[in-house]
This record gives structure tokens, sequence and C-alpha cells, in this order.
């Protein structure tokens, strides 16, 4: 069965960008990153979850962070440049991004928002992130995906 393209995919294509599309089974119960991990039988550590977040200066940014961590928000406003920030609700990730719980990525998103990549990535040939869609991840060296979307390194 031919994997569904997304329009992160389609923008990669489109820069020259050499990936690859990971399906895996989807369970509605479960849309976190452990069990993408699983599916994939892959180190929870190089499958990374895309997080929206707003500060209270510089509005809605992203953070892209091993499936293993809880986003530390004292220093993710600090490499934002903010002083406080918290997670968006659900509610909001649709409107704000064009992406849906579970199928949240980086790359693609309705307007380009300031980006931080855990420098953790940097140690794996390759990372997994979502491709926009629940049931498929990007599989992408992660240098390559820092200089996409022109994301700063988390932590500084």
């Amino acid at each position: 069965m031919p994997v569904q393209k997304t329009n992160a995919a389609r923008l990669l294509d489109a820069a020259g960008i050499k990936y690859e599309l990971v399906p895996y089974e989807v369970d509605e119960e479960h849309l976190d990153a452990g069990h993408v991990a699983e599916q994939l039988g892959e180190d929870l550590d190089r499958v990374f979850k895309t997080l929206v977040l707003r500060g209270d200066k510089t509005g809605f940014f992203v953070c892209v962070i091993p499936g293993s961590l809880e986003v530390d928000l004292k220093v993710a406003a600090r490499i934002s440049g903010n002083k406080n920030c918290e997670m968006i609700h659900v509610k909001e990730l649709l409107p704000t991004t064009g992406y849906i719980r579970g199928g949240c990525s980086p790359i693609g998103m309705k307007k380009p928002f300031p980006t931080f990549i855990h420098e953790s990535a940097l140690l794996y040939e390759s990372i997994y992130i979502s491709a926009g869609i629940r049931g498929l991840q990007i599989c992408i060296e992660p240098q390559t995906l820092i200089d996409f979307v022109g994301a700063g390194i988390y932590p500084l």
C-alpha cells in the first residue's frame, strides 16, 4: 500500500531534502511518543515530539524534544526570549498550526514559528518526527531538519 505524502513531505521534496516516510499503527488511546517508538521498534530518545508553546513576550514557539523527556518550561521560556511560557491547549493546536494532537510536525505549520530542537538530536544519524498526520513519521538527519526549519538548539 503506498504511503500518503503529507504537506511536510512535499516541502522536503521541493527542497530536495533526503528523508524517509515510515508508517506505524495508530492507537487513538495512546498518541504518545512511547507508542510510536514501540511501533517503530526504535529507542524512545530517537522519536521526537513536537510541542507548541506560548510565551509571554514572543507568542507561539515550538520545541522538538525526545519522546522520553517532558518540556522544561523555565528552559523553554529562557531559550525563546520569554519570562514565562505554557503549552497551548489541545483545542488551539489545529487552528494555530494546521496539525492535530499526535500528528504535529515541525515542518509545514500554517505559519513559521521560532523552533528549538533538543541538542540530543545531534547524537543520532537520523531521528523521527511526525510527518503531519497520525500514523506516519519522517526519518531525517537532524542537522538537515535544524537547517530546514531554521531551528535553534535547545537547551543552549
